[in-house]
């Protein structure tokens, strides 16, 4: 007997709303401090995320069903998982940004709250596309594998670029809106009278005069962080939709998926000298999911292969493979 679909109960709704201002207030609490997030902190919040997500399945378990608490979960593994490869991105370019300390964080904040709008609305999306035609389903598998080659014949990136005033965001924003090559403090936005009075303190920094405000390598920085989650979503809505195409449930696995995001990105910053095979996994996990949505296209169209990955078997299978990078990283280190 298949599962009823679980619609939008107002009490979920609430529930994903209430997150979401949790995160905003504490955040925002944090910047008041002015200080950096330190990995214990970090730790911390990281643990208290994955809590509070193994709760709201134990909700769906009891209110609602046991199959839409699996299928939550196996998402949110994987928008977890799938958030490493974003980390890993947005760590180069804060440093070809130089972006560092307090500025860092709030430069998160901002990038992680667009990534929460920016996926609500493309699970929307994706979700009735998915349902509407399981040719869909074959082009979400091959955005997926072709991420996941991509990651796999990825070569190291370049993190030595510092120079503001040459730098390439300044250069191509420069032809749309004043930029002061300069960060100042966690200031994403600059003054007229503030940059002036800059400027005569340092007459070495150079700006378009005249402009009522200036944008600052800050926001700059968090523009490219958010285009760079934007296309992260395309790769990741995708895998979650594989598991299912309840979008409340997708909805769900993200926003407590990005709610960890900024705690990963301390958390690996100060671990990823160790979990140097983590990738690995990730890349099997992407070849997983393309596979697992390319089987369920062919089930629909020409009934074959006729297999069913349940939810309970992809869970076991992420955490497994999960696992696996995780243990291999640490008896087969990286060697100087």
């Amino acid at each position: 007997m298949d599962t009823p679909h679980i619609g939008f109960p107002t009490e979920i709704l609430l529930i994903l709303a209430g997150v979401i201002v949790f995160y905003m207030a504490t955040d925002i609490h944090a910047h008041h401090k002015n200080r950096i997030m330190s990995l214990k902190e970090a730790a911390f919040w990281f643990v208290f995320w994955v809590v509070a997500a193994l709760c709201f399945a134990g909700y769906l378990w009891v209110a609602y069903d046991p199959s839409w608490a699996k299928m939550f979960l196996v998402g949110f593994v994987l928008e977890e998982s799938l958030s490493f490869d974003n980390v890993m991105v947005f760590m180069v370019i804060f440093a070809s940004f130089n972006i560092k300390d307090v500025v860092l964080r709030r430069v998160l904040f901002y990038g992680i709250m667009g990534a929460i709008l920016f996926r609500l609305a493309f699970a929307t999306v994706g979700t009735v596309l998915y349902a509407a035609s399981p040719w869909v389903g074959l082009g979400f598998a091959a955005v997926v594998a072709w991420t996941a080659w991509k990651m796999l014949t990825a070569g190291e990136a370049d993190e030595s670029l510092h120079d503001y005033t040459h730098h390439w965001s300044v250069r191509f924003t420069q032809r749309i809106m004043p930029v002061f090559p300069r960060l100042h403090g966690q200031d994403m936005i600059l003054t007229r009278a503030e940059a002036e009075a800059l400027q005569q303190q340092d007459s070495s920094i150079q700006f378009k005069p005249g402009a009522a405000r200036y944008a600052t390598p800050a926001l700059l920085c968090a523009l490219v962080i958010q285009a760079t989650d934007i296309m992260f979503a395309f790769d990741s809505v995708p895998a979650v939709i594989a598991v299912t195409q309840e979008p409340v449930l997708v909805w769900g696995a993200m926003i407590f998926g990005v709610m960890g995001l900024r705690a990963m990105f301390f958390i690996l910053a100060s671990l990823m000298k160790f979990l140097v095979h983590l990738d690995k996994a990730i890349i099997a996990l992407l070849f997983y999911i393309a596979g697992k949505l390319a089987i369920e296209a062919g089930n629909k169209l020409v009934q074959w292969p006729n297999l069913h990955i349940t939810p309970g078997q992809s869970m076991i299978f992420v955490f497994s493979i999960l696992g696996m990078g995780v243990l291999a990283s640490f008896v087969f280190p990286k060697k100087e």
